[in-house]
């Protein structure tokens, strides 16, 4: 046979048949699901009803106008089948019938390109806050000791914590975190006190990537700054540590359990 256009990816699809025991009610149930009367021939006693003004159908539910009896024939033939109808019944798909990848289930969403995601996390999920709790006298790279969570009453922190080992902090997961250091010094004579945060993208060899300082005459306590957002990609290789210079005699880095006199933040902002 011949055809104009497109062939069909199908040339022939048998009609189905389906016969009922009938009874006295106008309720049946339909073998296939269908979007409604006109996707079935429904006959009674060889006669062919009128779609839905003798009956209707949605789904699975075939309801008639009026009543049979338990001596009636009646059958109906599906239409919707052999043409392939487009949309399938609502209700119908399942996971089960979804060809993407990942985990289906209630926690996830369908992304664009064919996979199951979890949904992103509103807001920070993270903040964290440690301190030195005693003073430090003489350059120190990193700051390895003396080292604690803040614990006072009414001081919180958010989410994971950070964890800390020889001065070397490593983030509980990646993302981009916001990192500050804050510095109480108090430098003797022309004394002038550097701070340094040092980041690793290898677990190895670290670089200065942001510096405060205080100084110069100021015997009397005053505070030093400063702060960088750290890509963490890796949170095997990607770390950060702290360190103060050019600490003369005399000259001090602050440092209190009861308060925080110097501390480091750690606020994890977003996704990598």
């Amino acid at each position: 046979m011949s055809y104009i256009g497109v062939s069909p990816a199908q040339s022939f699809t048998a009609l189905l048949k389906q016969d009922f025991t009938t009874s006295a009610t106008t309720s049946y149930t339909l073998d296939h699901a269908v979007n409604n009367a006109n996707d079935i021939a429904l006959f009674i006693n060889f006669v062919r009803q009128e779609p839905t003004a003798a009956y209707s159908a949605s789904g699975t539910s075939l309801t008639l106008t009026s009543a049979t009896s338990g001596t009636d024939d009646m059958y109906c033939i599906y239409l919707g089948q052999a043409l392939q109808t487009v949309n399938p019944s609502a209700g119908s798909v399942g996971l089960s019938q979804l060809s993407a990848t990942g985990t289906k289930d209630s926690t996830t969403f369908l992304r664009g390109d064919n996979t199951f995601n979890t949904p992103p996390l509103g807001g920070i999920t993270m903040a964290d806050q440690w301190r030195l709790t005693a003073t430090v006298t003489s350059d120190t790279d990193p700051i390895s000791s003396n080292l604690e969570q803040i614990d006072t009453a009414g001081q919180g922190t958010l989410g994971s914590a950070m964890t800390v080992s020889s001065g070397v902090f490593t983030f509980p997961s990646t993302g981009i975190y916001f990192v500050d250091y804050q510095a109480t010094c108090s430098a003797n004579g022309s004394d002038n006190i550097i701070i340094s945060i040092k980041l690793t993208t290898d677990n190895s060899t670290y670089t200065e990537v942001a510096r405060g300082w205080y100084g110069v005459g100021q015997s009397q306590l005053g505070t030093a700054y400063c702060n960088t957002l750290v890509d963490v990609t890796d949170t095997s290789n990607v770390k950060v540590r702290f360190s103060v210079a050019s600490l003369d005699p005399g000259s001090i880095l602050d440092g209190d359990t009861t308060r925080t006199d110097t501390g480091f933040m750690f606020i994890r902002l977003g996704d990598t």
